[in-house]
């Protein structure tokens, strides 16, 4: 079963967004498995990221990650808004 997971952390710029994408891909986690689909939207004040991951454990395994990064930019990621897949049309 897969999940939307939503993120709209303060203080996220689409700057320190850049940087955590960076370091993301230095830590081998630009691509995550079992993440299918990877939207940032906003402005340059504050982005949200919305995600589809296929379950919740690589979900958690990625965070493992995600988190120290998120920290190190002075960004606290909060805790997601999670929603279950119904239904995904491509195009």
């Amino acid at each position: 079963m897969s999940f939307v997971l939503k993120f709209k952390p303060p203080g996220f710029t689409l700057a320190k967004y850049h940087e955590a994408i960076a370091l993301l891909s230095e830590a081998g986690a630009g691509a995550p498995t079992g993440r299918s689909y990877h939207v940032c939207s906003g402005d340059h004040n504050g982005v949200e990221i919305t995600d589809v991951w296929d379950n919740m454990e690589e979900f958690q395994a990625f965070g493992e990650t995600l988190v120290p990064i998120m920290h190190s930019l002075g960004v606290d990621p909060g805790q997601p808004a999670i929603t279950e897949v119904h239904n995904i049309i491509i195009g």
